[in-house]
């Protein structure tokens, strides 16, 4: 069954769509980056955005900063909202459930297909921002000494191999944020027939969060909002890292995955999708 629901997302070409648009929006970004006559001063602007002006290499975290406030999370709640009320809504569910497939081995299917997309549009956004930041911007050979390398946001040079690794570590954590959120919508998949409705529902989550984080009042839940912790992997590029947020980020988001995936595992598994 996981073969299965991998082979669908591959060849399901609203995914490619979502993945393309995601890629889209830095390679844009940069070209305006790059001919603008007012590029964002230092320390101004988006996260990354001045430093990449110098460094192409540093792009790739720039490009992440700028579709998982809501370009990511977004292809995230449609994909998540339709996994099951997709399916129920096209009468594929039922068929689906008369193989000798248990319930829990279904949605455990639709979790593991909603990572590896994930996982796959961070990448792409990842390897396609390098590769147009390094040709429009160079690699900084010139102000840092050696071809790859970047200035941290502590001012500490770090080699191409420390910037990889602080990227793959970002690159986990934002899969683990995505992963937390998608899992809402998977449980909202299952109470509605509404792939729509579902993602909707998990965006009205997104917006509610994002709100509750600028009042002062929502102070005593901001730590358990689901968007609260989602750019703390911007401490990767820090030295030394900074990890009391990424360590409470990655606790909420288990959290989350526990209690949402559980909590759809209940609903499913005593839903009637015979009728």
């Amino acid at each position: 069954m996981i073969t299965v629901e991998l082979r669908k997302l591959m060849l399901r070409p609203r995914m490619w769509v979502s993945v393309l648009l995601l890629c889209l929006l830095p390679a844009i970004v940069a070209v305006f980056l790059a001919t603008a006559d007012f590029p964002p001063p230092p320390g101004q602007g988006g996260a990354f955005l001045s430093a990449v002006l110098r460094n192409g290499s540093l792009y790739p975290a720039a490009a992440l900063a700028l579709v998982l406030p809501v370009f990511l999370p977004l292809a995230v709640a449609v994909l998540a909202g339709d996994a099951v009320a997709g399916e129920s809504a096209t009468g594929t569910l039922r068929y689906l459930l008369v193989r000798p497939v248990g319930r829990t081995h279904l949605l455990l299917a639709k979790l593991i297909a909603l990572c590896a997309f994930i996982v796959l549009a961070i990448l792409l956004v990842v390897i396609t921002s390098l590769v147009v930041g390094v040709i429009l911007f160079g690699t900084g050979a010139e102000a840092v000494g050696q071809p790859g390398a970047v200035t941290s946001l502590s001012g500490v040079t770090l080699s191409p191999a420390e910037l990889a690794l602080r990227l793959l570590g970002s690159i986990g954590y934002i899969v683990v944020s995505m992963l937390g959120f998608g899992v809402i919508a998977l449980f909202l998949s299952t109470l509605t027939d509404s792939g729509l409705g579902a993602a909707l529902g998990a965006l009205a989550v997104l917006i509610t969060s994002s709100v509750l984080q600028t009042l002062d009042a929502a102070a005593p839940i901001k730590a358990y909002l689901p968007t609260n912790y989602w750019l703390a992997w911007i401490d990767f590029f820090r030295d030394p890292v900074f990890w009391h947020s990424i360590t409470n980020g990655l606790l909420l988001q288990a959290g989350y995955l526990v209690v949402f995936f559980g909590a759809a595992w209940a609903n499913f598994a005593t839903r009637d999708v015979t009728a």
